[in-house]
């Protein structure tokens, strides 16, 4: 696993005279994000036996760095190796999205959506999906395109999200199975011939590439 050696100061201790330069080893931002994407990142904490808690905690809140601020926010709200707090937790969830990170958007789309630490609201859902949407996050994508299938959202951004499906290139084919089953099903409620243009856009771009 790849990682990087920071050097951080510790500006966690209340007496600026205890300050001092430590040599600490963390996950790279890419390394930490591939993680949460395989929500394998607290089963790495654990593994770790807890030791890089502190550095996560300057990472989020000292550097503000988006991946560190989703990996205490998870620490925070699941209570892995620190006291469990979901109002904390959550909070730097939202701090995190703020940033743009789309891992986070995604987060609290389905979070909204499902009811998890928060009331259900299908309206914020759609909104962080589609946010997350626009940032490439596929299974925000397909999380959107569920949520237009049974009522949510506007008509109006159906096209779009059937462009992002359609024009998607896929790692995996259980991926691509569930694009084409959801292309057709949301090809229902969009015009033919709105249909038929974003195809025929993609062939013509496949075609002079």
């Amino acid at each position: 696993m790849k990682r990087i050696y920071l050097l951080l100061t510790t500006l966690l201790m209340i007496a600026p005279a205890q300050s001092e330069l430590q040599v600490v080893e963390l996950y790279s931002q890419d390394a930490l994000l591939q993680m949460i994407r395989d929500n394998t990142h607290l089963m790495q904490m654990r593994r770790d036996d807890c030791q890089l808690v502190e550095d996560v905690q300057a990472h989020a809140k000292i550097l503000k760095e988006p991946a560190y601020q989703m990996l205490w926010a998870d620490m925070l709200m699941y209570g892995v190796c620190v006291d469990k707090n979901v109002k904390e937790g959550f909070y730097y969830l939202e701090t995190a999205s703020e940033s743009g990170l789309p891992d986070a958007l995604e987060q609290l789309g389905r979070y909204y959506r499902i009811g998890k630490f928060t009331l259900v609201n299908q309206e914020l859902a759609v909104h962080y999906y589609k946010l997350a949407s626009e940032q490439g996050h596929l299974r925000a994508r397909f999380d959107l395109v569920r949520m237009y299938l049974q009522g949510y959202g506007a008509p109006r951004d159906y096209p779009q999200a059937y462009r992002w499906l359609f024009e998607e290139v896929y790692e995996h084919d259980e991926d691509q199975a569930t694009a084409d089953e959801l292309l057709s099903q949301l090809a229902r409620f969009i015009p033919n011939r709105e249909v038929e243009a974003i195809e025929a856009s993609q062939k013509f771009q496949d075609k002079y590439r």
